[in-house]
């Protein structure tokens, strides 16, 4: 069986510096990753991508063609990777034997709740190639301090879900830069656990743009609390300890934990000496040479000091 991961969510969410700093993180405890970009609209990225969609298609190319704008040449290029999903398949396979995999999506979020073809290509990968894959959902954790705005973040996310069928993790990423934005209503707590939603009401009062649509927003807060499946972990992707619970909580939703029980204390186990917080820009540097070292993060903690 291979693992790995579906890395959608909005724009700005994150999702291509997610996939820099999980690669490097999943890299240092000894797993060997490939990071496979299915984002044509992605042409500046900050890791080391093993397949690259733009070897197949390129938005541009599409939207100068077909004279489409950004969403519809997406939307094309979706279909166009399904019914060429063999040229993917081939890339993929001499990777199956030793690779954890990490799929870089577009944040196009139509395509995830809305059309089907993003939807197809992940079904047939997992069928052909026996993958075991979580789809992990981005939202930028700015919009808390909106209640309209996390309103919208709940509904795209139980959108998504139902959409894909996947194990599904939901993350607030940018974690760390959420006091920036101001001070949250209620405790953190309450926005990942999803609590009665009834609180939020008042505060959208507030908001004249809100309050006139009061019975609607009232009608899909208690949607998303009768399906009862919304809920955040957070996210601050330089901060080793937070990535390393998220990455225990995906190995749990997609099986490898269970898989490779003792595998996984033991990669665990390199990083529990290690400095709380890492910095994961400075990884790709001293990365090939700690991995060699049994005592890798041992080093690092020296040379930080």
């Amino acid at each position: 069986m291979v693992f790995g991961q579906v890395v959608i969510g909005p724009p700005g969410s994150g999702k291509t510096t997610y996939c820099n700093g999980m690669s490097q993180f999943l890299q240092l405890i000894g797993r060997k990753v490939a990071v496979i970009n299915l984002d044509p609209a992605n042409d500046a990225l900050p890791y080391e991508c093993t397949i690259n969609i733009e070897d197949l298609i390129k938005l541009s190319d599409v939207m100068a063609e077909h004279s489409l704008g950004p969403n519809g040449g997406l939307v094309y290029c979706m279909d166009y990777l399904e019914k060429n999903i063999d040229w993917l398949e081939s890339r993929l396979k001499p990777l199956l034997k030793d690779h954890y995999l990490l799929f870089d999506f577009p944040g196009q979020v139509e395509l995830f709740f809305l059309h089907q073809n993003a939807k197809r290509v992940i079904m047939k990968l997992i069928k052909k190639l026996n993958l075991r894959l979580t789809a992990v959902h981005l939202v930028d954790a700015h919009l808390c301090s909106d209640p309209g705005k996390y309103v919208s973040a709940l509904l795209l996310s139980l959108s998504t879900m139902l959409h894909l069928e996947l194990p599904h993790v939901n993350v607030l990423s940018k974690i760390d830069l959420i006091e920036s934005y101001g001070k949250l209503a209620f405790n953190l707590d309450f926005y990942t656990d999803v609590q009665d939603l009834s609180y939020l009401q008042h505060h959208l009062d507030q908001d004249p743009r809100s309050a006139k649509h009061r019975k609607l927003t009232k009608e899909l807060c208690e949607v998303i609390e009768d399906y009862g499946l919304v809920n955040f972990t957070t996210l601050d992707i330089q901060d080793k300890e937070s990535v390393g619970n998220l990455v225990k909580l995906i190995d749990k939703s997609n099986g490898y934990i269970f898989a490779g029980i003792d595998a996984s204390a033991v990669e665990f186990s390199k990083i529990a000496v290690g400095p709380v917080d890492w910095d994961y820009y400075r990884v790709a540097a001293v990365q090939e040479k700690y991995m060699k070292d049994d005592e890798m993060f041992d080093n690092v903690e020296s040379d930080d000091k």
